[in-house]
């Protein structure tokens, strides 16, 4: 994305476009994977750790990016679809490689559908399937 779409995509969503945001916004948009805090904050060395970490909040909340608890016990971030409200039916399901640790997004894979007891109300769903990327897979096919 160039930056007048990345300065788009936050109007949208009704977020003051900065250039820290923007900064955010591009990592996040080049990286082609989701990525976690330290990721950005390795990416972007020049800019203080609690503004990214502010900046990621804000994109959270106004639906820019939505949160992926993949299991590695740090929190990862994806760009949302532009007609992403982030519900449950926009839900989709995530794979994180064991070898690489990167978590991706397959967005063309709903999660599957979760049929409660009475009584219960579904509020959200974290689909991660774990395994080894397609990358990492093909290390192993050409050293063997």
């Amino acid at each position: 994305m160039n930056t007048t779409e990345l300065e788009a995509l936050l109007t949208k969503r009704q977020v003051q476009p900065t250039a820290i945001r923007l900064l955010v916004l591009k990592a996040l948009s080049e990286a082609g994977r989701s990525l976690s805090l330290l990721d950005l904050e390795t990416m972007l060395d020049t800019v203080d750790k609690s503004t990214i970490f502010r900046t990621l909040t804000l994109f959270h909340a106004h639906r820019v990016v939505h949160g992926i608890d993949d299991g590695t016990g740090s929190f990862k971030y994806a760009l949302c679809d532009a007609d992403c409200n982030c519900e449950l039916d926009g839900e989709h399901t995530h794979f994180h490689c064991i070898e690489c640790n990167r978590t991706f997004c397959f967005k063309n894979i709903p999660t599957p559908l979760v049929n409660l007891p009475a009584g219960f109300e579904l509020r959200s769903v974290n689909y991660v399937v774990t395994g080894v990327c397609a990358d990492c897979a093909s290390k192993h096919h050409t050293n063997s």
